[in-house]
């Protein structure tokens, strides 16, 4: 996952009364999150079960480890997911259980009896797009592993709130609402009158209805008890001819008023979701109401002001109120969760939550390449694949000026552009400056066009000044839309009708609407060949850039199957793939289809997909022929035989809506309709695998590996609960198989060109530092780099080599200012790899296996490859001179405290002769490693050791050729270690075995020095 941490549309909110600081929140496709730290960082804890859609999140007061999911966002909107039941944890969120309901798709709200955490309510509102029986509200009253029907009213009405009296929970309050979505993205919500209010006063065994008061066309109500005073009652209500209010009752709902004329209290959220109540839990006069502004009222509900909201609407969804402490609140939004703890005078941020709900996908044609999309509720972003700082960060995205549902499309000749498109805008936006201008050929509405949302935007791949943009008609530009022509006439359908989905509740004027144009493929092999699809269910074909359009429409394609994607292939201009959903049409089933023949035969091609998932995208790999991706509401699939087979390419994916699907070079990016951006890093072994058989271990080619910095931070470390994604693997991946468990250690070789050993890794490798030396350093260890080692067990692995040879040996370790927690290497580092040609070798099981691949090097990094040489030969030559310093340092100290005992013991020659040694060794030794002194002018051990590492770390630190003043200073350096070595050997090879002779002549032992010693020292982090 790579962010944007920028929340999306946010449903769900519960906390803990007697843990302030605990709270869930629910994304309505995102899974659900908890916080113990009121709202400072958020966890998701939902990420395994089959459904992130998520409509309510009940806490029972009785017992707060048990905790109720409703899954299924409960809003009729034109964009909206569905879940599959309810679900329950009795440890907090730690882990889950299915409960049934899987057919009610949409349930918006549960109550959980504050005395006995198994009587449980649940508002079951059913199927958006039609028709269904599992809908209304149902009761628990052990634990959820039953359900009964406790309110039914048909199979077009379901429940939509409930709610339980605090003061006495055998009453119930709960709303039943009739309607029902079309497949057309505007005027596609119809409201009956079939709903209403009701009440239960025995515990939900027989209900009443509530209408004294309220309008006689009320087609859909939420409700808030005073718990302070449970007779009290708010209600936001909306009618089935439109008019909408705020009521209140002071009578337990038997008879109601409007109290008030002010419309911001009830108006809908973003012009969509009815109003949400809430009340103070010590004062009933104190209301809230969740709309596009959160608004508040002290007086009952008569006058109101703005309590959260800014410019442009946040659309708040929900709030949660804790019954001890008015001042803590949890508000949900479109825009995420925020906490208040201080009555809303300062909120957290919804900027921690990487939930955003991405359209589609797109690709700068920069490096590191960024990730770009519309962002619903919020605007656009585009996000840097890979941070500079070691993460991607905040400092690594951006809007950029489009429509939030909008598609959006890099200019790939000009990095500084990128156009959007979305309803019947076009924008233009410059990094450089920041300004956006609409572009749009429809810069006024007109009868003669049509545009939904989400509209079709991109460039010709064979062409890199034509941009397409569509509506009812195809539009093309090729001076950046300075002018527009159309090259199509209107593609949809001339008559396509109401669907019978849609049942009785049909729009006024809704058998007239018509579709757009969807879909949208121009092929990679000829520039007049491009593919078409509608919303309506038609699919096009040109081959001459317009001036003629064929039906090629499968046969199967009823009116209203919209075709969500096509992908024309890279290898021939007959093939395409489609993708359709005919959700809105009450059809969860996915449908994919094939062409070879361009478009004169389809094959559905869906085996192995699961009956549920309707098909939002479908991607053909641009290298690998026959190996297709695809993604539907709530999972991503792979095929290596052309669609014929799909299976699983969920990995660690939340089960969320995959929007959209794009592959750059060798990376898979999924665009999620609920939880950001993810790239799977590296697909070579994907497009490798079908053709291999049975094997008893593989080692997969590799893709080009770049030759970037770890991370280039020089400031402070960003904190470890600031929000950050993780950047792709620093160096060369490298995948291997393993049919069975090695007998003996794996080992994995990285060779040069010349085939001489660069790095060797095994199976059997012991960390550098121990655990307890690891403790004695002064850094946390949540900032460290844990230790890996190849693995030798059965299955799948994935090797990363940092493209660094062997760390130097070095009398100082440290652990740098550029740290990433979890991720902070020890330094120094080996000295970095050239660009240029390698090969990975595994040995495993007595056999070997060889894969070539290609290091290349940061194309923003302007050097030369003699520099790039000289550098290289210097990082070397240092690290051989470090390893050797450090050696004879840690030697040289090995004998001191020996001597010092024989000082102690010896007499007359013998002792002269030892002071004699000691100080021949102290003039070679010099000041200790570490010492605060000043550099003598002698040169010594220590010092040239001193100044050798910190040469290394200055040639090391950047892809830059040393400076002159470097150069100069290595010499001189390199000159001083050889002058000092020699000593030191000197002392070695002939004073050492002199003192030693004396030392027999006295008995006394010998002076011995260690032949490999070890420093214990306590890490330091770097200043």
């Amino acid at each position: 996952m790579i962010g944007p941490f920028r929340g999306g549309r946010t449903r769900a909110a519960a906390g803990v009364p007697g843990q302030p600081n605990l709270f869930y929140m629910g994304q309505v496709n995102g899974g659900v999150w908890k916080s113990d730290d009121y709202g400072r960082t958020w966890t998701p804890i939902f990420d395994h079960e089959s459904t992130q859609s998520i409509g309510a999140i009940a806490v029972a007061a009785s017992n707060p480890n048990i905790i109720y999911v409703a899954s299924g966002e409960g809003l009729h909107r034109p964009d909206l997911s569905v879940g599959n039941g309810i679900y329950k944890s009795t440890d907090a969120g730690k882990t889950w259980t299915h409960l049934g309901l899987r057919d009610g798709l949409q349930i918006p709200a549960l109550a959980v009896d504050p005395r006995d955490p198994n009587k449980t309510f649940a508002a079951v509102l059913g199927h958006p797009y039609g028709p269904n029986e599992e809908r209304g509200l149902y009761r628990s009253t052990d634990g959820g592993q039953t359900w009964q029907k406790a309110i039914y009213k048909d199979e077009n009405t379901g429940a939509s709130d409930v709610e339980i009296d605090p003061s006495n929970p055998d009453v119930i309050y709960a709303s039943m609402w009739e309607a029902r979505e079309g497949p057309w993205e505007d005027n596609n919500i119809a409201n009956g009158t079939g709903g209403g209010l009701f009440k239960s006063t025995d515990g939900g065994n027989t209900w009443h209805a509530l209408t004294n008061g309220l309008p006689k066309d009320l087609s859909q109500i939420n409700i808030a008890i005073a718990p302070s005073d449970s007779r009290r009652i708010y209600a936001t209500v909306a009618t089935a001819s439109g008019p909408l209010a705020f009521y209140r009752s002071d009578d337990a709902g038997e008879s109601w008023s409007k109290i008030t004329d002010d419309p911001r209290p009830s108006g809908r959220i973003g012009g969509g979701d009815l109003a949400v109540p809430r009340v103070d839990p010590k004062n009933p006069d104190v209301v809230y109401s969740a709309s596009t502004v959160t608004m508040r009222s002290t007086d009952g509900g008569k006058t109101w002001s703005g309590f959260r909201g800014a410019p442009g609407g946040d659309d708040y969804q929900n709030l949660w109120i804790n019954p001890n402490d008015p001042n803590i609140i949890l508000l949900v939004s479109d825009q995420g969760a925020l906490v208040t703890v201080n009555g809303g005078a300062t909120w957290s941020s919804w900027y921690n939550q990487p939930t955003a709900q991405i359209y589609h996908v797109a690709v700068t044609p920069t490096f590191p390449y960024r990730v770009c999309g519309g962002q619903q509720e919020s605007g656009s972003v585009c996000i840097s694949s890979r941070g500079n700082d070691g993460a991607i960060t905040f400092r690594d995205w951006h809007p950029v000026g489009v429509i939030e549902y909008g598609y959006v499309a890099p200019d790939p000749l000009d990095p500084d552009v990128i156009y959007g498109g979305g309803r019947s805008e076009v924008s233009r936006f410059h990094w450089s400056t920041g300004q956006v201008q609409n572009i749009t050929p429809i810069p006024l509405r007109s009868p003669k066009y049509r545009s939904d949302r989400t509209e079709p935007l991109m460039f010709s791949p064979l062409d890199a000044h034509t941009l397409y943009f569509a509506s009812n008609v195809l539009f093309k530009t090729t001076n950046g839309g300075t002018t527009w022509q159309a090259i199509s006439s209107d593609l949809t359908r001339e008559n396509p009708g109401v669907p019978s989905s849609v049942g009785n509740l049909v729009p006024k004027g809704a058998e007239k609407q018509r579709g757009v144009i969807y879909a949208l493929a121009p092929s990679f092999k000829n520039i007049n060949t491009l593919w078409a699809g509608t919303d309506d269910g038609l699919i096009w074909q040109t081959r001459d850039g317009g001036k003629k359009w064929n039906d090629i429409t499968p046969k199967e394609l009823t009116p209203w199957s919209k075709v969500t994607q096509i992908s024309a292939s890279h290898f021939d201009d007959d093939s395409a793939y489609a993708s359709v959903s005919r959700f809105r049409i009450n059809d969860e089933h996915p449908y994919i289809y094939r062409t070879h023949d361009g478009g004169k035969t389809w094959k559905l091609i869906t085996a192995g997909l699961p009956d549920f998932g309707p098909v939002d995208t479908v991607r053909e790999d641009p290298v690998r022929k026959d190996l297709l991706f695809a993604g539907t509401e709530n999972a991503v699939w792979v095929s290596f035989d052309d669609g014929d087979h799909w299976q699983s390419l969920q990995l660690n994916l939340p089960h969320t809506s995959m929007r959209d699907l794009w592959i750059h070079d060798d990376d898979l990016i999924v665009a999620t309709h609920g939880r950001s951006f993810w790239i799977l890093d590296d697909i070579s072994p994907l497009r490798e695998v079908a053709g291999l058989g049975a094997v008893d271990a593989h080692l997969f080619t590799p893709a080009p590996a770049y030759r970037v910095p770890r991370d280039t931070n020089t400031d402070t470390p960003l904190p470890p609960d600031e929000p950050a994604a993780a950047n792709p693997p620093d160096g060369a991946i490298i995948d291997y198989y393993l049919a069975h468990a090695a007998s003996a250690p794996v080992t994995l070789e990285i060779l040069d060109a010349r085939a001489q050993l660069v790095r060797r890794f095994s199976s059997d490798d012991k960390p550098d530092v121990t655990e307890a030396e690891l403790k004695k350093q002064l850094i946390p260890l949540y900032w460290l780099r844990q230790f890996r080692s190849v693995s030798a067990g059965v299955g799948m692995h994935r090797w990363v080599w940092d493209l660094h040879y062997p760390a130097p040996d070095s009398m100082r370790h440290e652990y740098p200012i550029a740290a990433i927690p979890g991720d902070t290497p020890r330094y120094p580092l080996g000295p970095t790899a050239l660009p240029g040609s390698y090969a990975a070798r595994l040995t495993a099981n007595g056999r070997t296996y060889t894969a070539p691949f290609t290091v290349k090097m940061d194309p923003r990094v302007q050097m030369s490859s003699a520099g790039l040489e000289k550098k290289f030969q210097l990082e070397m030559r240092l690290a051989s001179l470090l390893s050797q310093t450090s050696k004879a340092v840690l030697q040289a100290g090995s004998i001191r405290e020996p001597l010092q005992k024989l000082s102690q013991q010896a007499t007359g020659p013998t002792l002269d002769l030892i002071h004699t040694f000691q100080n021949k060794l102290a003039a070679i030794f010099g000041a200790p490693a570490g010492s605060a002194a000043a550099p003598a002018d002698a040169v010594t051990l220590t010092r040239v050791n001193n100044q050798i590492a910190a040469l290394y770390g200055q040639v090391w630190q950047a892809d830059a050729e040393p400076t002159v003043a470097q150069s100069e200073a290595i010499a001189g350096t390199a000159h001083d270690a050889s002058d000092v070595m020699k000593r030191w050997d000197e002392l070695k090879t002939s004073d050492l075995p002199a003192l030693n002779r004396a030392l027999r002549g006295a008995n006394l032992p010998e002076a011995q020095i260690e032949s490999d010693p070890h420093k214990e020292e306590a890490l330091m982090d770097e200043e």
